[in-house]
């Protein structure tokens, strides 16, 4: 078995009830061990858009990383997902973000997850779940990368990011 961590984001229809769907259904191929807090976010990249709301999942799994990302497209299409255009609004994304200690550069496929290192959204919720996991190019716990991007993005934009409560 292998251990893989997921991020979850959702900017149209039920935002929660699409990360619901999203951990539902992973948990149907694997065992989800852990999810983080749910955080809402505002948009990176195409900014004219509905905030985020993002989580991460812990998933053990038996698949290999290519046939994990195959399910999670199958996951956001089932969700309702339609690419458009990059950043586009979406009912689900799943990205993986670590699989095990690999490192993977593959055309339709990189672990670890090319931008997560410079996401407090991903980081954030990561941390929560997974602070002493070590990212095997970095090598920097996710606790630490999370201080590192906190840092530089209190200069930037300060009210980026906040805890979502029901």
């Amino acid at each position: 078995m292998n251990i893989a961590y997921i991020s979850a984001g959702s900017n149209i229809g039920d935002r929660e009830e699409n990360l619901d769907f999203g951990a539902r259904r992973l948990g149907e191929r694997g065992k989800l061990l852990r999810k983080s807090s749910v955080y809402e976010t505002e948009p990176v990249g195409y900014a004219d858009q509905p905030w985020f709301l993002n989580q991460v999942f812990e998933l053990e799994t038996e698949f290999t990383p290519h046939e994990l990302l195959a399910w999670c497209n199958e996951i956001e299409r089932d969700g309702g997902r339609v690419r458009t255009f990059q950043n586009a609004p979406r009912t689900l994304d799943l990205d993986i973000l670590l699989y095990g200690d690999l490192i993977i550069s593959d055309p339709d496929l990189i672990i670890p997850h090319p931008r997560m290192t410079e996401r407090r959204f991903v980081l954030e919720p990561l941390a929560e779940i997974a602070p002493g996991l070590l990212h095997p190019i970095e090598k920097m716990t996710i606790g630490e990368l999370l201080i590192r991007v906190k840092e530089n993005i209190y200069e930037l934009a300060p009210r980026l990011f906040r805890l979502f409560l029901k």
